[in-house]
């Protein structure tokens, strides 16, 4: 785990963003620039085996590589591999105070997913906050234009 400097001013908020960061883009950038308002951000990386737990596909970049770039953003205070949806688990792991995430996540394999990480988010007095969709930019765009 990689720890940077510190946002003194919410230092003891504990921001927690989720992310496969598997063609990152402005997007994810867009998000994490929000989640950086709340306090310490620590992104969840999915691993190559999570991302296929519930994308069903391989990654495009391996993991090590995408935490390499993810290192080089000074948004982001830590790091750390996550292995698939179970967002509730690594709420309490890592006692997060703000959950910050994608509005794209409502809908699809990840809503039932959501749905129960609000419900521990409340019980622990954190929140979900839901960052609008950066219009017209997508990993999944970006792979097929790479195919």
């Amino acid at each position: 785990m990689q720890i940077r400097k510190k946002n003194k001013k919410n230092l003891k908020k504990k921001v927690f963003v989720s992310m496969c960061a598997d063609g990152l883009h402005h997007g994810h950038i867009n998000i994490l620039r929000k989640a950086k308002k709340y306090g310490n951000v620590t992104v969840g990386l999915m691993t190559d085996k999570g991302i296929k737990s519930y994308k069903k596909k391989n990654p495009l970049i391996k993991y090590n590589d995408r935490k390499k770039i993810l290192e080089h953003i000074n948004l982001i205070d830590r790091i750390v591999p996550i292995a698939g949806l179970n967002f509730s688990t690594i709420a309490k792991k890592y006692r997060i105070n703000i959950w910050v995430h994608g509005d794209d996540w409502k809908k699809g394999t990840q809503a039932n997913h959501r749905r129960r990480l609000i419900i521990t988010m409340k019980k622990m007095k954190g929140k979900v906050i839901d960052v609008p969709y950066t219009k017209k930019i997508s990993s999944t765009k970006l792979a097929k234009y790479i195919k």
